[in-house]
């Protein structure tokens, strides 16, 4: 399957790819390679991607570069960090758009507290179900 992304880690000054690191993400899968004498591939499906976040310093901004956090359920790699990346931005919004679809799509979506209210109400018949 072909990338949708595909972005190099970057040296913070003057935003450089002169690092052996390549991010790629995929519809389904994020995979990340490190190395060169010895290399390590990383991989995680997107379904497992529970949340992003997006940070940049001032540095990254002059160089409109980003870090991206992936935070997963993954078991090897539990946070995926995207360091000083092109397009940050267009790429959180990506991984989080495609790991709320896999997750429909392979229906492990989790509801976590969706329909308690201060009363206990989950089905809104009005009767607190707790009480029940």
């Amino acid at each position: 399957m072909a990338d949708v992304f595909r972005e190099r880690k970057r040296w913070l000054f003057l935003g450089l790819p002169w690092t052996f690191t390549v991010y790629h993400v995929r519809e389904d899968m994020i995979t990340i390679d490190r190395g060169f004498f010895n290399k390590q591939e990383d991989d995680c499906y997107m379904y497992k991607v529970t949340d992003v976040r997006l940070n940049t310093s001032l540095m990254e901004r002059i160089f409109k570069l980003g870090t991206v956090t992936c935070f997963t359920g993954d078991v090897t790699d539990s946070n995926l960090v995207f360091k000083h990346i092109k397009n940050a931005k267009a790429i959180k919004d990506y991984i989080l758009e495609k790991a709320d679809s896999e997750r429909i799509k392979r229906r492990t979506v989790n509801m976590q507290g969706i329909g308690y209210g201060t009363n206990g109400d989950i089905d809104g018949d009005g009767i607190p179900d707790n009480l029940v």
